[in-house]
């Protein structure tokens, strides 16, 4: 469905949670003909817990999506004065009523708001927010002569799609600086490509559309300056920096600082260096992906209890990760013979067979997602686990 659409169509619920193992929880809503009123009815309804809201227009259109690991708190910042050319406040201005759906946990929430910006595409949360946090893919594609380059959603074409990451002033300079280090086009699909290995049905004399073949930061493929082996070579050594951590690419570029430095040029060396921080950063970033690919398949338990503003009796879940993405989510067995039925069907999902209580899921758009929330606080890694060390039953099931 065209974004479009999405947009035309009045809101009417946020849809089934595929990642909430019990009875669905209810949306609540209240209505305001201004944003005072709207204010008092946020302190009045919406309780202090983990969630996510949205914010609906006059013509019933969900333009706003968020989360909070307490809602009220959350909301009632929107309301604060003087805050109208601020993005809270524009969205306010525009506000006639607010719908929100409690959440067990904040990281249940983070999951929750991910999918329902994915499925709706609200408008403030696609215009309205700074272009450094939007979403944004790092690829290699474009066939005959791929090239790094980015884009805003999933490329299913590309050989290589590594994301949504946020950053994205960061990763266009990066990706611009990784195209000249692996000496990969950065053309346009008008450009043809022509390689020294390609018979060619006419005699023309090619001319390369800009100066990057000349000072030896492109192969040169519009020109026949290199064969498509050559070519290859260098695509797929690029693919190791996207897929493998491989450091290549940031030595190169911390090299180039060094050498400008060394020669006094320190105007070019200041421009070097932010290459350099920019390719840095998308190192980091991919590291932190690859480690979570390779590492972080496991079970997480997420005990509510553990978290300042979750709702009495919240359940206790645990969140089924395959190479770092969330597949599902189960309910915590209270009892010995429900911890046996699940871990028979855990080993079958761990073995590759998605024979589960619950819908298995394909969300590759979650390992961003479980790589920061791991980096950021890695004392939750105490809390994961294996099928075959599931914990012991408690002496209590939340529900």
């Amino acid at each position: 469905m065209r974004m479009e659409a999405i947009w035309d169509q009045p809101f009417v619920d946020f849809g089934a949670d595929a990642l909430y193992p019990l009875q669905r929880r209810t949306m609540r809503r209240v209505d305001g003909d201004c944003g005072q009123e709207l204010k008092r009815l946020v302190r009045q309804f919406v309780p202090r817990h983990p969630g996510v809201y949205g914010m609906l227009d006059a013509a019933g259109q969900l333009i706003y999506v968020g989360k909070s690991k307490a809602l009220r708190n959350r909301l009632v910042s929107y309301f604060l004065p003087n805050n109208e050319e601020d993005k809270s406040g524009r969205i306010v201005q525009s506000t006639t009523a607010i719908v929100w759906e409690e959440q067990p946990s904040e990281f249940a929430a983070l999951l929750r708001e991910q999918f329902l910006i994915r499925t709706f595409q609200p408008r403030f949360n696609v215009q309205g927010m700074p272009r450094r946090q939007l979403p944004i893919y790092i690829c290699i594609g474009r066939p005959p002569a791929e090239q790094f380059y980015t884009t805003r959603r999933f490329d299913e074409k590309a050989s290589v799609c590594i994301g949504p990451l946020t950053g994205a002033s960061r990763a266009a300079r990066a990706v611009e600086v990784l195209n000249r280090l692996y000496r990969l086009r950065d053309c346009n699909s008008s450009q043809s490509c022509a390689f020294a290995d390609q018979m060619q049905l006419f005699d023309l004399e090619l001319r390369p559309g800009c100066i990057r073949l000349e000072i030896d930061s492109c192969l040169g493929p519009c020109v026949s300056a290199c064969s498509r082996t050559q070519y290859q070579q260098q695509v797929e050594r690029a693919k190791q920096f996207l897929t493998a951590c491989d450091p290549w690419g940031v030595q190169q570029a911390e090299a180039k600082v060094r050498q400008a430095a060394e020669q006094l040029h320190f105007e070019q060396a200041s421009i070097l260096r932010e290459d350099f921080l920019a390719v840095r950063w998308l190192h980091r970033r991919l590291c932190d992906l690859e480690r979570a690919r390779k590492k972080f398949t496991f079970l997480y338990e997420v005990d509510p209890g553990r978290e300042p503003y979750a709702a009495p009796r919240s359940p206790v879940l645990w969140y089924l990760i395959r190479h770092g993405c969330v597949e599902a989510c189960v309910k915590r067995p209270g009892t010995a013979t429900e911890r046996r039925s699940l871990g028979r069907s855990l080993q079958q999902w761990l073995a590759g067979s998605a024979n589960l209580p619950v819908p298995c899921l394909h969300r590759p758009e979650t390992l961003p997602l479980v790589s920061s929330w791991f980096r950021n606080r890695p004392t939750e890694l105490r809390h994961t686990f294996s099928p075959g060390q599931m914990p012991r039953p408690a002496a209590r099931s939340a529900g």
